[in-house]
């Protein structure tokens, strides 16, 4: 029995890894490729990678979304929990960025499940949206400028299903968001965390995963 979440040091962590961690060779290789880019702590934890391919297949989900796909670990991820008439629709505004995934989704068979579009996240959701895909959605992934979270919170729960899902990463910000902001996105962060507790629209958790993962469940 715990009263609260345990504190992993490194042993703990790489067991936690050894024991859960199942990827397929296309992600490692991507992961590890990214781990040497200049920005690549933006990556997403394996642990948190897996966790969010459980969340897809337990939903049965088969339209998808992110908004934020850097070098195409998180799309990678998602795209390998889908069935094969699965589909991603992968948000982000770096062409040089997200090139460097596209040869891991050819080789992991998984190109033809993502549709990228380089472009301002909340054009693209709106022109989705104004399409009519209102609804049309099972999970949505967050993962961007963090000043932008609010707006893309508001399109995605538009964009997926009542009983969808909505993740947000990164809503602990190493912690910084327990304390007075210093900074534009901490502010941003703490205003969603503050937003989504009291969001009657959604069922609420915020887990300890990474650098904080919440899941916000349409009512």
């Amino acid at each position: 029995m715990s009263r609260k979440t345990i504190q992993l040091d490194d042993t703990v962590y790489n067991y936690l890894l050894k024991h859960s961690l199942r990827e397929h060779p296309e992600q490692t290789a991507l992961r590890e490729a990214t781990a040497k880019h200049p920005h690549g702590g933006m990556q997403i934890a394996p642990e948190q990678g897996q966790f969010m391919q459980l969340l897809v297949k337990l939903m049965g989900a088969r339209r998808t979304l992110e908004v934020g796909t850097f070098t195409g670990y998180s799309a990678l991820t998602v795209a390998l929990a889908l069935p094969p008439d699965g589909r991603l629709l992968a948000c982000d505004t770096s062409a040089e960025y997200t090139a460097i995934g596209k040869p891991y989704w050819q080789r992991a068979g998984v190109a033809g499940k993502i549709e990228l579009v380089i472009a301002p996240a909340s054009e693209t959701l709106d022109a989705r949206l104004a399409a009519g895909a209102a609804g049309a959605y099972d999970f949505a992934f967050i993962d961007a400028d963090k000043t932008g979270y609010d707006a893309y919170y508001e399109r995605c729960l538009q964009l997926v299903r009542p009983g969808g899902l909505i993740a947000f990463d990164n809503t602990l910000w190493n912690g910084a968001v327990a304390h007075p902001a210093q900074d534009e996105d901490t502010r941003a962060l703490q205003a969603l965390n503050d937003k989504l507790h009291a969001d009657a629209r959604v069922d609420l958790a915020v887990l300890p995963i990474g650098d904080g993962l919440s899941l916000a469940r349409k009512r």
